[in-house]
Order: C-alpha cells, then sequence, then structure tokens
C-alpha cells in the first residue's frame, strides 16, 4: 500500500507541475502574440478565458470517477501537447481560438487538480489528506517558478513560435506519467469515515445540490478563479504598461509560484488541524489587502516583486482546503466529481476575470477597474466562507484527525 500511495503521488506532483507550470506562462505570450497577429487584447483574453470554461467541465471529472484516472490523464497529456504544436503554427485568431481556446482547455481539465487529486484522494488516508493535496497543489507552484522563466528565457531569444514547440515535447510527458494511475476506479484509503458504500451519484449530487455549504464553497471558489487567471494573464502587460521590463513581469509571476509552494503547503497542513472554512475566509479577505496595497504603491520592480511574493502564498492554497472540505462533508468516493463541479465555478471566475481584463483594457486603456472587481470579489468571499456547514453528512465509521 505504501509503495502503490508513494507512486501515485509522485506521478501526481509530476503531472501538476507540467500542466500548471505551463498553464501559467500564457500571460507572457499576450503581447508578442497580439502584436504579431495584429489582434487586440480582448480576442487573446477570450481564448483564455474560452479555455477556462472547458477546463472546467466536470466531464473528466466523472470518467475519472467511473473509469479511473488513467486513460484520462493519457488522453488529456496528448491532447495538451497538440495544443502547444498547433500554437506555434497558427496564423490567425481563428487558429488561436483553436489551439489556445478549445484544445487546451480539453486537455486542461484531463490533466489539472479535479483528476489528479480524484486519484491520490484513493490512496491517502482522511487524515493526511489535506497536507497531501496541499504538497500537489504545492507543485504547481513549483512548476509556474520553475517554467515561467524558462519559457520567458526561450521566448526572448527565440520566438513565441519556439517556445510552443518547445512547451509541446514538454507536456506530452504527461501522458507517459499517467501510465502509474489506476485504470478503473479504485477503492478509498482505508479507515475513511465517510467511505459511503452504497450510495450512487446520483444521490450523492442530490444531497451536494440541497447542501448550502456545497453552494457556498462553489460561489467562493469562483472568486479564485477570477483573481488567479486575471493576475496571471494579465500582470506581466500591466507591469510593462507602467514601464516595467517583459523579465520584470515573468519574475513576478515566478515569484508567485515559489511563495505559493510555501503557502499551499502550510495551508495544507493547518487544513488538517483548522477548520477549513475559516482558513479560507481569512485568505480570501488577505487577497483583497494585498491587491489594495499594490494599488496604492508606485509600481516599480520592488512593488511587483513585493507584490508577487505576498500574492504568490495565498495564490492556491484554496485548492487543499476547498477540495479538502469536499471531501470532508462527503468522502472520497466521488470526489472527482463533486470537487469538479465546483472547480466549474472556478473556471466560469476565470473566463471573467481573463476576458474582462482584456474587455475593459481595450474599452479604456487600464486595469484599475478590474482591480477593484477583484478587491470587491475578495470580500465577500470572505464572508460566505463563513456560515458553511462542514460536518459530514454521513455517518462516522472511524476517528480521523481532530479538527478545532
Amino acid at each position: 500500500m505504501f509503495q502503490r500511495k508513494t507512486y501515485v503521488v509522485g506521478c501526481s506532483i509530476l503531472i501538476i507541475l507540467i500542466s500548471m507550470g505551463t498553464r501559467q506562462t500564457f500571460g507572457i505570450y499576450l503581447q508578442p502574440v497580439t502584436n504579431e497577429l495584429g489582434i487586440g487584447r480582448e480576442l487573446f483574453s477570450l481564448a483564455i478565458a474560452i479555455q477556462s470554461i472547458i477546463g472546467g467541465l466536470p466531464l473528466a471529472g466523472m470518467l475519472s470517477d467511473r473509469y479511473g484516472s488513467r486513460w484520462v490523464a493519457i488522453g488529456g497529456g496528448l491532447l495538451f501537447a497538440v495544443s502547444m504544436y498547433l500554437m506555434s503554427i497558427t496564423t490567425h485568431g481563428t487558429g488561436l481560438m483553436l489551439g489556445f481556446g478549445l484544445l487546451s482547455g480539453l486537455a486542461l481539465s484531463c490533466v489539472s487538480y479535479v483528476v489528479v487529486l480524484g486519484a491520490v484522494v484513493q490512496v491517502v488516508p482522511p487524515e493526511r489528506r489535506s497536507r497531501t493535496f496541499g504538497f500537489i497543489t504545492a507543485a504547481g507552484s513549483v512548476g509556474m517558478f520553475v517554467v515561467v522563466p524558462v519559457a520567458q528565457y526561450i521566448l526572448n531569444a527565440f520566438g513565441w513560435r519556439a517556445t510552443f514547440a518547445t512547451f509541446a515535447g514538454v507536456v506530452g510527458l504527461i501522458a507517459l506519467l499517467a501510465v502509474g494511475y489506476p485504470t478503473r476506479k479504485q477503492p478509498a484509503a482505508s479507515g475513511d469515515p465517510t467511505d459511503m458504500p452504497s450510495d450512487s451519484l446520483t444521490e450523492v449530487l442530490a444531497k451536494a445540490s440541497h447542501h448550502s455549504g456545497y453552494w457556498l464553497l462553489t460561489i467562493g471558489f469562483f472568486v479564485c478563479g477570477f483573481h488567479v487567471s486575471y493576475v496571471a494573464s494579465h500582470l506581466p502587460a500591466y507591469l510593462t504598461d507602467n514601464g516595467l521590463s517583459s523579465t520584470a513581469g515573468a519574475t513576478a509571476l515566478s515569484l508567485v509560484g515559489l511563495f505559493n509552494l510555501f503557502g499551499s503547503t502550510l495551508f495544507g497542513y493547518l487544513g488538517d488541524h483548522y477548520r477549513k472554512k475559516y482558513l479560507l475566509s481569512g485568505l480570501y479577505f488577505g487577497r483583497s489587502i494585498i491587491i489594495s496595497l499594490f494599488l496604492i504603491f508606485p509600481v516599480t520592480e520592488t512593488t511587483a516583486m513585493v507584490f508577487g511574493a505576498a500574492i504568490g502564498f495565498l495564490w492556491l492554497a484554496t485548492v487543499p482546503l476547498t477540495s479538502g472540505t469536499v471531501a470532508q462533508i462527503f468522502g472520497p468516493r466521488y470526489l472527482a466529481t463533486l470537487y469538479g463541479i465546483v472547480f466549474f465555478s472556478h473556471q466560469v471566475g476565470s473566463f471573467l476575470g481573463v476576458w474582462l481584463g482584456g474587455r475593459i483594457y481595450d474599452a479604456t486603456g487600464m486595469y484599475t477597474p478590474v482591480w477593484i472587481i477583484a478587491i470587491i470579489l475578495g470580500v465577500l468571499a470572505s464572508v460566505v466562507h463563513l456560515p458553511i456547514a462542514d460536518r459530514p453528512v454521513y455517518p462516522l465509521r472511524a476517528t480521523g484527525a481532530a479538527v478545532r
């Protein structure tokens, strides 16, 4: 059991490192791609927004719950490689929509946290689940810290087409790593107090649809998607608009990844010991404070780096806490589906964050209104997490880690 757990967790860490690291590079392509293709920022933003919506569809999670994660992740890795290659040869906006939008979105739905955490939950006991989710989320941060500077270097040296061609080969490695996943759904880790031996997926979805806490989590994760996709896609352009170099934007995103490594790990650990809903509330409120301070102070290389580090600490710490809360309430058996639905709300937020950034910039020549929206949403998310009913809906059969 130990070897199986280590193998699945190890493959999951590498898959998330590659997929999320590559995804977080997309913002550095905004200016070179739009300049060469002669399109506005809104069209580029719309392609990424479509990718976010498609990437959040819960179909991949449902297929993973029914048939296992292996073939879903293998297909996602291969499709991701195809989408990157198509981007390297595109000459117009239609190719941007196809490669960056449709195909990348389908691929990411199969190789992101929904499918990966759905596989991991089967081999990790409940008392270690939140921290393990935190480690895997942190892998995405390592990918962001490592991949963004590498992509920026290739972009500066060889151009964006060569960069996409290079990453077509990199993301293709996901298909090889996914071979380590089970071919079909396996029983959850033993000792889980919410194993749900008899409920069907339909019955679980019915319970979730009437659970107020599940809806509040879904609303909160919408805000997370708005924040991270807007910042990842538009922060580099925002910094260059304010006189900083393109390297400064890539460095700021890299710092987001580095400090998210610490934040995701810490909040994952805390989630095994304290009420996750309170941690989430504080996390979203902290984001609003950081964004507010970023707008107040002048844009310099120092403030850009400090912002990247600060927002990075709270970047994806929401993932182990949100997914862990879903598993805590409903058990692990259908986590990929239940978390997949919550994640779709995240991607709707991503759509609006990315698209509004481009739309408002093209209309006004500035990003300030979007930053203000992000601040307001952060405060609202902080409030909606407080009343979440986070107790298990199924009778306990074993004692897990204490939650205070």
